[in-house]
């Protein structure tokens, strides 16, 4: 069972920088680790995820060229860093893992085994 719990969310300003990480209580290397959020009255959508060893990234449009995933294997974190944030990058931010998910199917949250609670990342403008 692996457990995870995300931080470093928070109230910010358009244009300003955050860092989300993702610790996971178990050893997750062997996992695809995705980011996805949920927007008040909408559905939760994919954000980014990496592959099990980090040398492959993938993201939804609306964030590329602004956030930057990243792991650290040895720590067992999963980072989200966002810059250039917008308004409408408010949402509760959530991490998840699960095995063996293709690069194609990693944005579709019914390939996650596991979840963590959320953070709330709020930006004003």
């Amino acid at each position: 069972q692996v457990q995870l719990v995300e931080s470093g969310g928070g109230l910010v300003q358009a244009g300003d920088s955050l860092r989300l990480s993702c610790a996971a209580s178990g050893r997750t290397f062997t996992y695809t680790m995705g980011w996805f959020r949920q927007a008040p009255g909408k559905e939760r959508e994919f954000v980014a995820a990496i592959d099990t060893s980090g040398g492959i990234t993938t993201y939804a449009d609306s964030v590329k060229g602004r956030f930057i995933i990243s792991r650290d294997n040895a720590k067992n974190t999963v980072y989200l860093q966002m810059n250039g944030l917008k308004p409408e990058d408010t949402a509760v931010y959530y991490c998840a893992g699960g095995r063996g998910i293709s690069l194609y199917s990693t944005r579709f949250e019914s390939r996650y085994n596991y979840w963590g609670q959320g953070t709330q990342v709020t930006v004003s403008s």
